[in-house]
């Protein structure tokens, strides 16, 4: 695979971990891709975070934004998408701090008919502040160092750090949605527009990770897994505001139960503002 990978980050308020992220964007050993950043209607901060490093990286970098209207991660990234030019799509979110070898590792495992779901380490609290503070590198730490951070609980597992090359072992979920996380995703871009991207009926957090899978299950894309070789460095984090969990499991139960291919309010919906704010300038 050659074709341009388009690299959506999706971000709120938290520029110095987007900054962390470019940072690590910028050294990776595949050079052939773009990033977009998915703005879910951060301050000005996060704007000129994205335009201080548009000088500094070696790809181009794109920002998208919306209004703050609460958690619309659905809508933000499915602009981002519309605004990507790449023929493969990885979501990464703006917390997750990929290893230099990241786009290679997803464009190898890349292939027709597959989408690939990536895993995480989870970063303590300390861990994650003197990682910002100190504007540490731990995409470039070692496996002895890794280990030493285990053995004090600065993370949760060693795990996403091996390279294992797993075969046809990596297909035998194929079928499987759970388990599965935006913050670390790869999907064709013909994919995605065959179930119209992701579903902005999931406001609020959680869920709309999982309808998309669904989905492109039920539009027969099958999962591969890219455990041990595409490990991404999660940042601490504070929790979500899951309100609106109970509703989005209501939701997700429903696109089970109907076997929906398509989103009820996805990449079309977009377009179909889009073109009629246009006729309405004339």
């Amino acid at each position: 695979m050659a074709d341009l990978i388009s690299v959506i980050i999706t971000t709120y308020n938290r520029e110095d971990a987007l900054a962390a992220v470019l940072r690590a964007l910028a050294q990776q050993t595949d050079k052939n891709f773009e990033a977009v950043v998915a703005d879910d209607g951060s301050q000005q901060r996060t704007a000129a975070t994205v335009e201080e490093w548009r000088g500094r990286v070696p790809f181009p970098l794109i920002h998208v934004w919306h209004e703050d209207r609460g958690f619309r991660a659905s809508e933000i990234r499915n602009r981002a998408i519309l605004a990507s030019r790449g023929a493969y799509c990885i979501f990464l979110d703006g917390d997750c701090i990929p290893r230099p070898d990241f786009i290679a590792a997803h464009r190898r495992l890349a292939e027709r008919g597959w989408f690939v779901t990536g895993n995480r380490i989870l970063m303590s609290q300390e861990l994650t502040s003197a990682v910002l503070q100190q504007r540490l590198q731990p995409e470039h730490w070692s496996f002895a160092d890794w280990v030493r951070l285990r053995l004090r609980r600065r993370i949760n597992r060693l795990a996403p750090l091996l390279r294992l090359r797993l075969g046809p072992l990596r297909k035998l979920r194929a079928q499987a949605w759970r388990g599965a996380r935006s913050c670390n995703l790869a999907a064709w871009r013909a994919d995605l527009d065959k179930v119209d991207g992701f579903d902005a009926a999931f406001s609020g957090w959680g869920r709309e990770d999982s309808d998309l899978l669904i989905r492109l299950l039920h539009g027969g894309v099958r999962r591969k897994g890219g455990e041990f070789a595409t490990g991404v460095l999660h940042l601490w984090h504070v929790e979500a505001d899951r309100a609106r969990l109970p509703r989005n499991d209501q939701e997700l139960a429903r696109c089970r139960s109907e076997r929906r291919v398509r989103a009820q309010a996805g990449l079309s919906t977009l377009q179909n503002e889009n073109a009629a704010e246009r006729a309405a300038l004339g």
